[in-house]
């Protein structure tokens, strides 16, 4: 009976991507995981949406040091993205 647990319902998980968020930048958005429907084509398309939905995490995604990684291997430059993605976003690293 019923749905299973921890899975909403109707959700298409062919037309969407998921972005995760670590450290600051989840408390800029005030979100750690959020599903994003429909796809956009490239990471770039991802950062403006991501942007114009939530402007303080997007000043943050402009910054430098800001690494992401898509299905758990980070990227450079402005990949295309498909569908059940796993889109993840991380602060720069300090230490040294």
């Amino acid at each position: 009976r019923g749905r299973p647990i921890g899975r909403p319902p109707h959700v298409d998980h062919r037309r969407m991507i998921t972005v995760l968020l670590f450290g600051r930048l989840s408390d800029l958005a005030g979100w750690r995981e959020q599903a994003i429907e429909p796809v956009p084509l490239t990471l770039s398309a991802l950062k403006d949406q991501l942007a114009r939905r939530w402007p303080r995490l997007g000043d943050a995604l402009a910054c430098p040091g800001v690494q992401a990684a898509i299905d758990k291997a980070v990227v450079r430059g402005d990949p295309r993205l498909a569908a059940g993605a796993e889109v993840a976003f991380m602060p720069p690293m300090s230490g040294g």
